[in-house]
């Protein structure tokens, strides 16, 4: 051999050898961050186990999904805006009258948890209307923009333009026109197909200000996590009425109809009172968040108190901000208070082992759990790791629905007859721990009553499923259930 291919295999041994050197720190350093980074012992054996199994694939995904990054001028922006927007909470619930409200007996634990941690009181005064059509939700959304004199803020997931979504589209152009402040966040992967096509430039052009949140890139990937996103669904007009809700602003006569789940089912309200301009503030710090503008301080407020009605509501916001982590514990908390009955509307459910605990231990101590799924769902990965939860579930005698009449996507919760959480929370941990979500906590028995009687219309368009026929499925399914059920900490 001569001296050039002694060099030669010089250089390849120590090439080899940084390589090899450079894996194995990279691996260290990755198994020390997921261990020092304290979360669900699930959540991060199911990372460990995915890295040593699939090294590199694994190591790709941690870098990708691991951690929450929001992005530094984000988390700076949210951070100088929380003792300011704590204050004007403060300030504006003191100015009105006959706030806080008087809270029941069974929302009172809640309602303190919410209020500790997230500084927003239960109101009363409100008024409430539940809309459950989906061309009568977009029309009420058009008429009360078409009304509007002061401002429109809309923020959602999802925007598809074309059918009854339109007429949204027009009555904001029709209003910024007049001269309405009009703006609009919309998730940048859920509203990809809208950015695309003709409204963001009729929307520029009459004045609407369009923003695109927590746009994905390539480029983005080592500044911020690519799979946070916002999933509000929320709509404020002037200081008058909001709505939140399950329904994207899309309709659904056209929306993912190629998926072979037929048409999406929703709810949203319409609410108002002195609950709107808490939604109002919502929307102006994700505005900040994600623009840097602040608009806190540029409205006054002077919602109207309806007495007759005299609803109680109270906000609750998640999502990856200081105090956003407790929905779980809002939702535990309630489904652990309940005496007679808990049922539960959602999509996607792929729920943590404190939930799952919490409802085997209600229907174990005698409540009625009602756990109402769509039959289709549009995720493979989703739908097989739900299933691997539902065996356990019916043996603790929680009764398991399954909608026939297209995707349920109603995202709501019953305790026994009196008290509600409704809004964009589906019962799994991209909801619980990542997304941007909204959720009303209503303490009002005429609410409730009007949610179970629609949670029975569902019901009634189901088909319960029994834990003899259950465990007669092929084993082949119950392979792939539990498969994906090892992945489910990461879903």
């Amino acid at each position: 051999m001569g001296s050039h291919g002694l060099v030669f295999d010089y250089l390849s041994q120590f090439i080899g050898m940084v390589l090899f050197t450079s894996y194995v720190v990279l691996v260290v350093g990755i198994v020390m961050r997921v261990i020092m980074t304290r979360r669900p012992i699930g959540v991060s054996l199911a990372w460990l186990s995915l890295i040593f199994t699939i090294p590199i694939l694994g190591i790709s995904l941690y870098l990708l999904f691991g951690e929450i990054r929001l992005g530094r001028k984000r988390v700076e922006r949210a951070k100088a805006l929380y003792e300011p927007l704590a204050r004007w909470i403060h300030d504006l619930v003191a100015s009105f009258p006959q706030q806080p409200a008087k809270v029941s007996s069974a929302a009172e634990p809640i309602s303190e948890l919410i209020l500790a941690r997230l500084g927003l009181p239960m109101l009363g005064g409100n008024r409430i209307e539940m809309l459950d059509e989906p061309n009568a939700i977009l029309h009420a959304i058009a008429e009360d923009i078409r009304a509007s004199t002061v401002s429109c803020y809309l923020e959602f997931y999802i925007w598809q333009a074309g059918g009854w979504a339109d007429q949204v589209a027009e009555a904001l152009v029709g209003a910024a026109g007049r001269g309405v402040d009009c703006r609009v966040l919309l998730d940048s992967v859920g509203s990809k197909s809208f950015f695309r096509g003709q409204w963001p430039a009729r929307f520029a052009e009459a004045g609407v200000k369009l923003v695109e949140v927590l746009p994905v890139a390539g480029w983005r990937i080592p500044l911020q996590r690519q799979d946070l996103r916002m999933h509000r669904k929320l709509v404020v007009i002037d200081d008058r009425v909001a709505y939140t809700g399950s329904m994207n602003l899309v309709d659904p006569r056209f929306f993912k109809q190629d998926a072979g789940v037929g048409q999406w089912i929703d709810l949203m309200v319409r609410v108002q009172g002195p609950i709107v301009p808490l939604i109002w503030s919502l929307f102006v710090r994700d505005w900040e968040m994600e623009t840097g503008e602040r608009l806190l301080d540029s409205q006054q407020h002077s919602p109207e108190f309806d007495a007759q009605n005299d609803q109680h509501l109270q906000l609750v916001p998640s999502g990856p901000f200081t105090g956003g982590d407790c929905i779980q514990q809002i939702l535990l908390l309630a489904v652990y208070r309940a005496r007679r009955r808990v049922v539960l509307t959602t999509p996607y459910f792929v729920p943590d082992d404190p939930l799952v605990a919490a409802l085997r231990s209600a229907a174990e101590r005698g409540v009625q759990v009602r756990l109402i799924l769509p039959a289709r769902n549009d995720s493979f990965m989703v739908r097989h790791a739900s299933d691997a939860f539902l065996t356990e579930l019916l043996e603790s005698g929680v009764e398991i629905y399954r909608f026939q009449q297209g995707l349920l996507h109603t995202k709501s919760v019953l305790i026994d007859d009196g008290l509600a959480l409704f809004g964009t929370l589906n019962l799994d941990r991209r909801s619980l721990w990542l997304n941007f979500e909204t959720m009303l906590l209503i303490d009002d028995v005429r609410f409730a009553g009007q949610l179970a009687a629609v949670q029975a219309g569902y019901m009634r368009q189901a088909q319960r499923l029994y834990l003899s026929s259950w465990s007669k499925r092929p084993w082949r399914k119950r392979l792939l259930e539990n498969l994906l059920y090892l992945f489910s900490p990461l879903l």
